[in-house]
């Protein structure tokens, strides 16, 4: 599956936080899914709704992110 790319730098690698401010690495699938990068972490508990860019200050949702079809200006 093609994983999906900040609208901003391009880049395909994120982090969703908790409660208490711990963050998890994460992709997210052409099915909007948020997915752990490494098998050993746990999602339960944390924000999947907010993304955080690991490349530039973009945050947002899955659904605002880029797919590949999409052109840079």
């Amino acid at each position: 599956m093609k994983n999906l790319k900040c609208p901003q730098c391009e880049i395909h690698r994120f982090f969703v936080k908790n409660e208490k401010g711990e963050t998890v690495l994460v992709t997210i699938n052409d099915q909007y899914e948020v997915v752990k990068v490494h098998p050993d972490d746990s999602l339960e508990g944390f924000d999947l709704t907010m993304l955080y860019c690991l490349g530039c200050s973009w945050s947002g949702s899955p659904k605002s992110l880029r797919n590949g079809a999409h052109k840079r200006r």
